[in-house]
């Protein structure tokens, strides 16, 4: 976990353990066998919102414990790119969303100072985007050859069965038992993306914890209706 001067922690649930891998097989054990990969690797993850993209990231960093930095651009850029001073020290340095600052000609001159120093130290480098290196809009020249040399890999998004599935890995991860008729009802009534599922299924661990009840498709409905 890395100890910048903004306090940032790694979510509870982001584990390799609840990401359900369907179609991103490789890239979870690639992911996966950082620990022990030769020095200086990494990769370039890319894929739609909401695809699981900061998951596999924190998951990683999970593994490396202490010495992993986690950097969620997005929500750091208003701090400035001094946030990423001395993140060479770390054996793995995971930069979520790195296109959110993309031609931004100070954070990309201090990433490509970062990438390089992470590298040349022999460590792991994982960035992620919703493109791919060459689409990711990223001006500098020299940093966008730099990340291309990392392996890329492009997270697949869950078809419905699939969708299903991880939200029921997901409620088992929290303790719960979520019945498939409940999970196709919920799904039939909310938003299909696992963003919004999971952050549903929050709420609902949270309502059944108050009212200690199971997750039946009438209690489901009743917290719907008031959502």
């Amino acid at each position: 976990m890395s100890q910048l001067a903004l306090p940032l922690r790694l979510a509870d649930h982001a584990i390799f353990e609840t990401f359900l891998a369907a179609g991103n097989e490789i890239l979870v054990d690639y992911l996966r066998s950082l620990t022990n990969a030769a020095p200086g690797q990494g990769a370039w993850i890319w894929g739609a919102p909401a695809t699981g993209k900061s998951h596999l990231l924190q998951a990683a960093c999970e593994r490396f414990g202490d010495r992993a930095a986690y950097v969620p651009l997005q929500a750091l850029a208003g701090a400035g790119p001094e946030v990423l001073e001395g993140l060479e020290s770390r054996q793995l340095v995971c930069i979520d969303d790195v296109d959110s600052v993309a031609g931004n000609d100070a954070w990309e001159r201090v990433l490509f100072v970062l990438c390089n120093n992470v590298i040349e130290a022999g460590h792991q480098l994982v960035v992620s985007a919703v493109a791919a290196p060459r689409e990711s809009g990223i001006a500098l020249a020299d940093l966008r050859s730099r990340l291309q040399r990392l392996a890329t890999f492009h997270v697949r998004g869950l078809d419905d069965a699939s969708r299903m599935a991880a939200l029921q890995l997901r409620a088992r991860h929290r303790g719960l038992e979520l019945p498939d008729d409940t999970a196709r009802f919920l799904m039939a009534r909310s938003k299909r993306d696992m963003r919004s599922l999971y952050e549903l299924l929050d709420k609902l661990d949270l309502e059944a914890l108050r009212a200690q009840r199971r997750l039946t498709i009438p209690f489901v409905k009743d917290v719907l209706q008031s959502v």
